[in-house]
């Protein structure tokens, strides 16, 4: 058995490039010597962000000899009519390098074509291994960039190659760079080794200061953290995103404590982890009640020599940080909140659409709706009527000119400290979220609402504007907005027509555009349409079924939380006995029913029925209708599978479409009746019960 070691060395990568190549790079080589044939004990994978490494161990000396029959012509092209092989056969053989005695017949689907063995002498892994250079060539990258004179592009130069099988350097090359044995440590504290054999590999990095395995570089970290949490006594939570980050800027970890002075630490708590987290990538320090303290944990990409002059470096670059949030803290209390929203009057949320202030115009008229319709007491609604109004005044301030990342969250402290109501400020934060696809959601109920509405004042100018994402770009993040509105309304179990919400905001701005801004399209169904959309990827976390998916996203709600439970409904009954045969019935009853289309004026006449089972279908139908608006989504599907035996009655000796034109009509009036029952629950003709 033989082992294998490939090393690619590259200038610095982007610390949120690195495991996301490095995984990337293992699942691509694992699919190649899958394909190849050539099996291995185990791979493992290396990467620091001036190198990206696999070793492989257990690879065997070559493929294995394969057999396998080649298919050729039809026996009638094989051969004439006096038995004799024609040229296609004996090109046939000829291609697969076998004499005209090695062809054979056999029969497939009852015609005979002629076959050949074809026996595939295995390739050395030596020789296989060297079509890895397209493996690592063509991997995928966010950005890329040109180097030197070179035509080709990737995340960072590479500088150096190191493919080893054994002892033997293999003869490849990367981006015109042939592989050798040698690689190169730390930056600053290694210089180059020669690598003696894939299982040294390890060994001889860290001999030059580099530890490429990521897991024990971060727990390096880890332990040196927990190190001086215990000894003084503090609580440091590590951020696992920080860390990550942290762990692949670093070859050689050592971490350090630094302080800042106690005065910074009446600029809000926010400010300061912001300025030590997003900005110096630190780590911040509290006492055992949570309360911040003025220290840091920084890992400096070395040892620990001269240690000192790095946290006094790093001292220094946080400090000027500090000094510069405390300054603009102080100069943001000064401003009113009044004095910042006639500003954004003057600030633009896009050229197609307007000014944010026009923003918070519509958002207040959304808000509204969606407060009176979800049932909002009056105090309720005075807080959300008075945060729609301000919400987006922090936008204008200087601590969120200088950190973005706290929009929201200066916009709450402002309005604390200006004596909002609590309900309010906490609205203003809350706002934003969900800020990612699985974000954490508002917990107030006017929070959610403001949310809600001015996610959905996004879809709608956006859409409105033609700016609608495609297939490929959605630069404004709608797809996530759209899913956040449907997260939200999910988690307060909000009933809520967004068509007839945006239907009766449209009417209201089009008699205002100059308030407003836009004037708007009556029909909001694309929209819709994309909000519905959005209804598959939470359906998908929930392991619901695609055709169950489909019915649903395809059916005729407007209220998205009906259209989960709906969905959550038929999940659980896919098991039934009676599932099957239920939806078999009501299926038939749709697709019959979709020809009455034209007939919505007519209503059933019992006068024309002519057997019984119409009757007592008729007579179950007229009854379930008169229950139905007061039944629970579970006891409308159960009285709808209940309705299978006498469906089946009905179907059994009654002829639908039949001769005489007044009975068609009316016996279409009767299914369709009953198909529209079903659309409470959705499509249920798209559900496959095959």
């Amino acid at each position: 058995m033989h082992d294998f070691l490939l090393e690619i060395g590259l200038e610095e990568m982007p610390a949120h490039v690195v495991t996301p190549t490095l995984q990337q790079l293992k699942e691509k080589t694992e699919n190649f010597l899958a394909e190849a044939g050539i099996s291995y004990a185990t791979i493992n994978s290396f990467a620091t962000p001036r190198r990206l490494a696999l070793q492989i161990l257990g690879l065997p000396e070559k493929q294995e000899d394969t057999q396998e029959e080649a298919k050729g012509p039809a026996k009638k092209i094989a051969q004439d009519d006096k038995g004799n092989w024609t040229k296609a056969a004996l090109g046939f053989a000829r291609g697969q390098g076998a004499a005209p005695e090695d062809l054979f017949f056999k029969e497939l689907n009852g015609v005979e074509y002629v076959y050949v063995n074809k026996y595939n002498i295995g390739k050395k892994t030596a020789d296989v291994l060297l079509n890895l250079k397209g493996i690592v060539e063509n991997l995928n990258f966010p950005v890329t960039m040109h180097w030197a004179n070179h035509d080709f592009t990737y995340i960072r130069p590479v500088h150096w190659v190191v493919a080893l099988l054994d002892e033997e350097v293999l003869p490849l090359e990367i981006f015109e760079i042939p592989a050798g044995n040698v690689s190169r440590g730390h930056r600053f504290l290694g210089k180059d080794t020669t690598v003696v054999n894939p299982e040294s590999y390890e060994e001889s990095l860290l001999a030059q200061f580099v530890i490429v395995d990521p897991s024990a570089r971060k727990e390096m970290i880890r332990q040196q953290i927990a190190k001086f949490a215990k000894d003084n006594s503090w609580q440091i939570v590590l951020d696992e995103d920080l860390l990550e980050e942290v762990n692949n800027l670093v070859e050689y970890p050592t971490a350090f404590v630094g302080n800042f002075s106690k005065k910074y630490l009446e600029v809000p708590q926010e400010v300061l982890v912001t300025s030590m987290k997003e900005h110096q990538r630190y780590f911040d320090v509290r006492d055992a009640d949570g309360k911040l303290l003025p220290h840091f944990i920084a890992v400096r990409n070395g040892n620990s020599e001269k240690i000192a002059n790095v946290q006094k470096g790093n001292e220094k670059v946080l400090t000027a940080r500090l000094e510069d949030a405390e300054f603009f803290y102080q100069e943001d209390l000064k401003l009113s909140i009044d004095h910042c929203v006639e500003k954004l009057k003057n600030v633009t949320f896009h050229e197609k659409i307007g000014s944010v202030y026009e923003k918070m115009s519509r958002v207040h008229v959304l808000a509204e709706k969606i407060g009176a319709r979800i049932g909002l007491d009056d105090t309720q609604l005075a807080d959300l009527a008075r945060a729609s109004d301000i919400y987006k005044f922090d936008l204008v301030t200087n601590m969120v000119g200088e950190f973005p990342e706290l929009q929201g969250v200066m916009g709450e402290i402002y309005a604390q400290k200006q004596g909002e109501d609590a309900a309010v400020a906490t609205a203003i934060r809350e706002h934003y979220l969900p800020s990612s696809a699985e974000g954490e959601l508002p917990e107030t109920s006017v929070g959610a609402v403001l949310a809600v509405a001015d996610k959905l004042d996004s879809l709608l100018t956006f859409f409105n504007v033609d700016l609608a994402p495609t297939s490929s770009n959605d630069p404004y993040a709608l797809r996530r907005q759209a899913y956040g509105v449907i997260r939200i309304l999910a988690n307060e179990k909000w009933s809520l027509s967004i068509p007839e919400l945006l239907s009766e905001a449209v009417e209201i701005y089009n008699q205002d555009v100059d308030t407003f801004g836009l004037e708007f399209r009556d029909d909001q169904q694309l929209l819709f349409t994309f909000v519905k959309g959005r209804l598959r990827q939470l359906f998908a976390g929930e392991n619901i079924r695609y055709d169950v998916i489909e019915a649903i996203v395809n059916g005729q709600h407007e209220d998205l939380n009906k259209m989960l439970s709906a969905a959550r409904l038929l999940k659980k009954h896919l098991s039934d006995d009676n599932f099957k045969s239920a939806v078999e019935a009501l299926t038939r009853v749709i697709n019959l029913g979709k020809k009455a289309m034209d007939l919505a004026e007519l209503k059933v006449n019992p006068d024309l029925f002519e057997n019984n089972s119409e009757r007592t279908l008729y007579d179950a139908v007229e009854d379930l209708k008169k229950q139905f608006p007061d039944l629970t989504l579970e006891e409308q599907y159960e009285k709808l599978a209940g309705l299978q035996d006498l469906i089946e009655n009905y179907f059994a000796e009654t002829m639908v479409m039949s001769d005489d034109v007044a009975i068609k009509k009316n016996r279409l009036t009767q299914l369709k009746e009953i198909a529209d029952l079903t659309f409470v629950i959705g499509s249920l003709e798209l559900l496959n019960v095959k």
